[in-house]
């Protein structure tokens, strides 16, 4: 089954870290986030991935052209001209990097890597978050469920401090907001049917827009409720909170054994 994952945004609210490079490879821990996602997928056995491009796309596909360089140690030996890497990374992966347009919206994306993604199930999800999503555990709900798309729902992290204020301004209380208060949102790690893409008409599709929500309509959409780990990454902030977690030496998505 193959992974789409959706790599094209601007990532504006990332400031300076996205001036120079494209959001999935804003790097954790040395490590580009895209690589991150990619091994989560590969630590349940989902190894063929689509990836859609769009801003700064030459520097994805700059990297796994060169990903033994990047990814390896190395001796360059100037006398004989040879290169050889040691220590060196090797996935098992099937990788295909497609070019989906600058100013694409999301569903005009996928339609736009139709073709790579083929006529199976497939997965699908956004370049710029981590979870420890079960993902085996998911395509076996989506299958159970028989509907055209599964999303996985997840609690949104508790950003703001509550203020309980009274009169004359005065705060009577105050607590962090918890996660569970919003209820559940959109946290990306789809199951998809190829039936979808009748729904996506052009690149100004907005796939969170008409066709998820056409889906729901027909009653074709199921919700797999996660409540583990989920963090994406839409601001600095939350860059560095993902740093300090793999910086503690136990982050909770890194689900893959090396």
């Amino acid at each position: 089954m193959k992974v789409v994952i959706l790599a094209g945004g601007f990532g504006t609210r990332l400031g300076e870290e996205t001036d120079v490079r494209p959001k999935p490879m804003i790097e954790i821990g040395g490590m580009p986030l895209l690589l991150h996602i990619m091994k989560i997928y590969g630590a349940h056995g989902f190894t063929d991935f689509v990836i859609c491009l769009g801003y700064r796309g030459y520097m994805i596909k700059e990297y796994f052209a060169n990903y033994a360089l990047h990814r390896s140690d190395v001796t360059f030996d100037f006398r004989t001209g040879e290169t050889a890497f040691f220590n060196r990374a090797a996935e098992p992966w099937r990788v295909t990097l497609v070019d989906t347009g600058l100013e694409t919206m999301t569903g005009g994306r996928l339609l736009r890597a139709r073709r790579a993604i083929g006529d199976g199930t497939f997965m699908l999800t956004y370049g710029d978050g981590v979870a420890d999503v079960d993902v085996a555990d998911l395509v076996a709900f989506h299958r159970r469920h028989g509907k055209a798309a599964t999303v996985t729902a997840v609690r949104p992290p508790g950003r703001f401090g509550v203020l309980d204020i009274g009169e004359e301004g005065a705060v009577r209380s105050f607590r962090e907001k918890p996660a569970n208060e919003i209820g559940w949102i959109n946290g990306g790690f789809f199951v998809l049917e190829p039936a979808i893409f009748d729904l996506i008409e052009g690149d100004t599709t907005v796939w969170e827009r008409a066709p998820l929500e056409g889906l729901a309509a027909r009653g074709d959409l199921v919700a797999y409720r996660h409540r583990g780990f989920w963090q994406p990454v839409d601001t600095l902030r939350d860059r560095r909170a993902l740093e300090a977690e793999w910086a503690s030496g136990k982050p909770p998505w890194k689900v893959w054994s090396r």
